[in-house]
């Protein structure tokens, strides 16, 4: 069993099927997340795992992606890290800067290309698709952080916001989140943690039945479900009612506030109507709205004037009720913006 493919918990019990204790798990994960020993004929002198242990987990160094390319944005410091798969598959990584010296945020990617067919997101575009496994999201998260020490900077957060849907990778999603806020492992704190949706009803109620300590960040496209499903056509089988009704039950359970991204595109879905019935839809849900500029490379849609974008922000303080926060996207230089990833060369 690969370390960087299951839960702790699941680490654990199939080690002590094997006569080991949970404290050669976390000498294991410790080997492999901070030390990066990835070869098990190593394990054994440097960590003190069993010999017969290590001989079932891999016979060989554990796979890894492998990095195809790195670049980094003059204007605003983004990274990209564009990775390939076995079978040639890119998938990409950002490296986002954070206020705080020295500290950086990776997002992670959870799938290849995207099925939910976001019209203004190039990872929908993409033609091949396919789920990523667990181990394949920890080693972007690996390397990247390896980058990032290398660098003189420190990896203080994760949102999982690169390519793919992640609640339809669930269980590999969750799998790799554990394994990020392991202590043993990747030791990044839960709350720093974000795992973003389009708005999947049932997923978000199983993360909240589950009481996963991640925090919960969903993407409208729009407040009313005639421009949700012109832009956001797969996820719109849900009326957008019950995306933030699902939103509220989480609200409520964690008390805790809930995310929700509105990319703001020009012309589209940010005039007083719109800020009305978002308000509307909202009402008294513990939520945080991020206005998040449109970056399409296609030229079909349009980010918003700076003036169109105060206009829109000052709508929403009169209508919503609730904390209103423009997020920065950054990286557009070099496609690293939200909904730019599409592995381009």
């Amino acid at each position: 069993m690969d370390p960087r493919d299951a839960r702790p918990g699941e680490l654990e019990a199939w080690a002590a099927e094997r006569g080991c204790d949970a404290g050669v798990v976390r000498r294991l994960l410790s080997t492999v997340f901070k030390e990066g020993v990835l070869d098990p004929d190593r394990w054994t002198a440097e960590s003190r795992i069993p010999k017969r242990l290590s001989r079932e987990v891999a016979p060989t160094p554990l796979p890894r992606l492998k990095l195809d390319d790195s670049v980094s944005s003059p204007v605003d410091g983004f990274q990209k890290l564009r990775f390939r798969a076995a079978e040639g598959l890119a998938l990409e990584t950002v490296l986002i800067p954070l206020h705080k010296e020295g500290a950086v945020s990776l997002c992670l990617s959870s799938q290849i290309g995207c099925a939910m067919g976001c019209t203004f997101c190039a990872t929908a575009r993409m033609t091949m698709r396919r789920n990523l496994r667990t181990w394949e999201i920890i080693d972007q998260f690996l390397q990247a952080r390896a980058i990032v020490q290398e660098q003189g900077r420190r990896v203080t957060g994760v949102v999982f916001m690169g390519m793919g849907e992640p609640f339809l990778n669930y269980d590999n999603v969750m799998a790799a989140a554990d394994l990020l806020r392991c202590s043993s492992a990747g030791a990044v704190a839960a709350k720093a943690i974000t795992i973003s949706t389009v708005g999947l009803v049932p997923e978000i109620d199983r993360f909240t039945e589950e009481g996963q300590r991640y925090r919960l960040a969903i993407s409208l496209g729009a407040a009313t479900d005639a421009k949700r499903k012109e832009l956001v056509p797969v996820a719109a089988r849900w009326p957008v009612a019950d995306v933030v009704a699902a939103a509220r039950r989480h609200a409520i359970a964690r008390r805790t506030r809930v995310t929700l991204a509105y990319v703001c595109i020009s012309g589209v879905n940010m005039d007083e109507d719109d800020a009305r019935a978002l308000g509307e839809l909202i009402g008294d849900t513990r939520v945080r709205v991020d206005l998040i500029e449109v970056t399409d490379p296609t030229g079909r849609y349009k980010p918003p004037s700076t003036e169109e974008l105060q206009a829109f922000r000052d709508a929403l303080t009169r209508h919503v009720g609730q904390p209103i926060v423009r997020r920065y996207s950054g990286g557009k230089d070099i496609q690293a913006a939200c909904g730019t990833l599409a592995g381009a060369g």
